[in-house]
C-alpha cells in the first residue's frame, strides 16, 4: 500500500483557509492565486480520499473527517513553524508574566504556552488565570506583561493607562444550558441566573437584555469560578451567558429559535501589554496568543467557498 504524504504548503493554505473563513483571502496570506489555493484544496481531499467540506448554506462547512484534518494539519504546520524558529538560532531568554482569563486556561496554557516552552526553553513563563478587574489591576501595577481581558476599555477602567489594548475578536455572547436537562422558560416566573458577581461584563450585559424585554429574572446561583458556573448550568439551576470559547461538553449554547430569550450582543476580546512590555520575548508570545485565539473564534465561522 502507497503511503500519503501530505503537502505541507496544501495543509498550510486549508488552515489559512479556515481560519480566515475565506480561501481567497487565504490565498493572499499564503502568496497564491485563488486558483491555486482551490487546487491545493482538491488535491488535499485526493489525497484524503473522503470529502472534508459540505455545503452549509452559501458557504462549506468541515465534514467529520475535515475536523479531523484541520486538527492534523494545525499540528503539522506548527511543528515545521516551531522547529523553523529552532533551528535558526532564535535564542530568546527572559521572564514573561501573562494573565488569562479561564475561558481560555485549558486551550492557551498547554498548547500556546508549551509550545512557547519547546521552542524557547530559556524562558520562564509565569501564568495567572484571573477575572477581569484583577488582571487589569495587575498590568497597571507593573505585575504583568500581557493580558487577556474581556471588553474594549484599557487600564484607565482601574487607574491611570500604561497602554492600549490589541483588538483580537468580538465573539457573540451565548445563552448558556445544560446539556442533558431539558431547557424549560416559563414566562411566569423569573428567569434564574447563573453568574459572577458584579463587576462582570457577562452578567451585565444578560441582566441589560432581560430588563430591555420585560422578562423577570433573579440570581440562582453565583461562583467566583468559571467552572462553579458551569457546574451550576450542567446541574439545570438556571441558565448563563458566556461565549462559545472553552465551554464544556456538560452545557450547550441555545440557539435563537429554541430559547426565547433576547439577542446578546458581541463582547471585544484584546490583548493589554504592560508598561515597558516591548522586548522580543513579550512580542512573539503576544503573537502566538493573538493568532491562537483568532483560529480559536474562526473555527466557529462557517468557510466561504
Amino acid at each position: 500500500m502507497t503511503q500519503t504524504t501530505f503537502d505541507l504548503a496544501v495543509l498550510r493554505s486549508f488552515v489559512a483557509g479556515m481560519d480566515l473563513g475565506s480561501f481567497a483571502k487565504a490565498a493572499d496570506r499564503v502568496g497564491r492565486s485563488t486558483s491555486a489555493v482551490s487546487a491545493q484544496i482538491r488535491k488535499l481531499e485526493e489525497q484524503a480520499g473522503t470529502p472534508l467540506f459540505r455545503k452549509s448554506g452559501r458557504g462549506l462547512a468541515l465534514t467529520d473527517a475535515g475536523a479531523v484534518m484541520l486538527a492534523y494539519a494545525r499540528r503539522l504546520v506548527e511543528l515545521n513553524d516551531e522547529a523553523a524558529v529552532a533551528v535558526r538560532g532564535v535564542d530568546l531568554e527572559g521572564w514573561i508574566r501573562l494573565g488569562l482569563q479561564e475561558d481560555f486556561g485549558e486551550v492557551l496554557l498547554p498548547e500556546v504556552l508549551g509550545r512557547f516552552a519547546r521552542a524557547h526553553p530559556k524562558v520562564r513563563i509565569e501564568a495567572r488565570v484571573a477575572r477581569n478587574t484583577e488582571l487589569l489591576e495587575r498590568i497597571e501595577a507593573g505585575q504583568l506583561d500581557l493580558a487577556l481581558v474581556w471588553g474594549a476599555g484599557s487600564a484607565t477602567d482601574v487607574g491611570n493607562a500604561t497602554s492600549l489594548p490589541q483588538p483580537i475578536a468580538a465573539p457573540p455572547m451565548r445563552w448558556i444550558v445544560s446539556s442533558t436537562v431539558p431547557w424549560q422558560f416559563d414566562l411566569d416566573e423569573p428567569l434564574p441566573l447563573i453568574a459572577f458577581d458584579r463587576p462582570c461584563l457577562f452578567h451585565s450585559a444578560a441582566a441589560a437584555a432581560l430588563d430591555r424585554a420585560g422578562i423577570k429574572w433573579r440570581i440562582a446561583f453565583t461562583s467566583p469560578s468559571l467552572s462553579g458556573l458551569w457546574a451550576a448550568a450542567a446541574a439545570g439551576l438556571g441558565v448563563t451567558v458566556r461565549t462559545a470559547y472553552g465551554v464544556p461538553t456538560t452545557v450547550r449554547a441555545l440557539e435563537c429559535d429554541e430559547s426565547g430569550l433576547p439577542p446578546l450582543p458581541s463582547i471585544p476580546l484584546a490583548l493589554h501589554r504592560g508598561a515597558g512590555a516591548g522586548s522580543p520575548v513579550v512580542d512573539r508570545l503576544a503573537s502566538l496568543v493573538m493568532d491562537s485565539v483568532r483560529e480559536m473564534h474562526a473555527s466557529t465561522q462557517t468557510v466561504a467557498a
